[in-house]
């Protein structure tokens, strides 16, 4: 990961985040020694980082007041490795009405985040004897590491313009793969929607060769150009793991994530989460159920997209006017822009540590790849973690950093 740190000397002191994502796992600042002091940047745009800001407080609050009411003594004891029913009641309708996810709610485990959800389903990989698993390159390297350390080894999928090459999995590079791991809606971290032919594909050789996708909708919701794009699962319901997540859409602090799971690997999955942490916080389901059931994250979903979306936008504008010669995509989805260096310019290392210097928190590109040096260097740039008054002014930054860049 690029070391992304400000000295004393900017002024912007604060306290050491190992983990200022939550859910994505990447971020912190690094132990520098005492030669410099830790502190948060002035203008954090790293990827998987939803505005705080537009936190639904209040429709949090009235749920939470509703639960706490209502709630039977039982509810205070230990809860089920599964989850509450009212969640996974809750999910099942949500789902196959905003996702096409076709599920009951006997087959939806909830977990304490997507990260967690991935490891409970390497660990039943593992441990039902498959040794290597299909995955994105690019893709999320700490999603990656969950998978290594569960004992599978990882063989890359490559990605271009049209999403994961799932057109690949019936060549003998794929011989013996069983399982594959892909970012449908939007690819981390290139921004790809997998196209619809590959999208056949990929149920195609599941239905076909009895293999498993997990797929990771961590950000469905958010499409900007139409509706968006329905997963993968309702396509192949019976050889699809779907995952979601509340670490976008309302915030990491919640720890909440959800599976949606063919019921032949409902027991596992179970067992495995039942190990893992006994259960995941009941009154938190609790909460999140009610705003669900009573429309509040739907209106929560559509206010966000429409800030997100014009955030999105005026990221094109500046750039367009003040950085031309940028590479652009992934704008049709998601919370984050792909932009990519020039060969003519900088290192990539080099951007990130300047950026740096100027308060300015940026992703690599080169973390994302599995075999770095055969691609080109690029942003990860995240649009949706600054508050609404600050993002004119971390556009400014971004867009001096990356003029001075290319002059240089």
């Amino acid at each position: 990961m690029a070391k992304l740190w400000v000295n004393s000397a900017s002024g912007q002191i604060g306290a050491l985040e190992a983990d200022l994502e939550g859910e994505l796992g990447i971020g912190g600042y690094p132990d520098c020694g005492p030669s410099c002091q830790h502190a948060r940047p002035v203008f954090d745009l790293r990827p998987g980082q939803p505005d705080p800001t537009l936190f639904p407080r209040e429709a949090w609050l009235r749920s939470s007041r509703r639960v706490l009411a209502a709630a039977a003594p039982e509810v205070y004891r230990r809860g089920d490795p599964v989850g509450r029913e009212e969640l996974r009641s809750a999910l099942a309708d949500y789902l196959v009405r905003a996702r096409g996810v076709l599920t009951r709610p006997e087959q939806v485990l909830v977990t304490s985040g997507y990260s967690q959800a991935l490891g409970l389903i390497a660990r039943v990989l593992a441990e039902s004897g498959i040794r290597a698993i299909a995955v994105e390159d690019p893709s999320h390297p700490f999603h990656r590491e969950i998978i290594t350390r569960a004992g599978l080894r990882i063989v890359p999928l490559p990605v271009d313009l049209l999403g994961a090459r799932t057109d690949l999995l019936r060549t003998a590079r794929f011989r013996g793969i069983t399982a594959v791991a892909v970012t449908p809606a939007h690819q981390y971290p290139t921004g790809a929607t997998l196209h619809a032919e590959r999208r056949a594909m990929l149920a195609d050789w599941a239905l076909a060769t009895g293999g498993l996708v997990i797929e990771d909708d961590y950000v469905g919701e958010f499409r900007y150009d139409r509706q968006p794009v329905g997963a993968v699962q309702g396509m192949a319901p019976g050889n699809v793991i779907y995952g979601g997540t509340a670490s976008k859409t309302l915030s990491p602090a919640l720890r909440l994530g959800w599976l949606a799971v063919p019921e032949r690997m409902v027991a596992a999955l179970t067992d495995a989460k039942r190990h893992a942490d006994t259960h995941t916080a009941s009154l938190g389901q609790l909460v999140l159920a009610d705003v669900i059931e009573g429309g509040a994250y739907d209106r929560h979903i559509k206010a966000a997209r429409l800030r997100y979306r014009r955030r999105r936008d005026l990221l094109l504008t500046r750039l367009a006017a003040q950085a031309p010669w940028a590479q652009v995509s992934g704008l049709a989805a998601g919370l984050h822009a792909l932009v990519k260096l020039p060969a003519a310019g900088p290192p990539e290392d080099e951007v990130v540590a300047r950026a740096a210097g100027r308060g300015l928190a940026l992703q690599s590109l080169t973390d994302h790849w599995q075999r770095p040096a055969e691609h080109q260097q690029g942003l990860v740039v995240g649009y949706s973690s600054p508050a609404e008054h600050a993002w004119p002014a971390a556009l400014d930054t971004l867009c001096g950093l990356l003029a001075d860049a290319v002059r240089s």
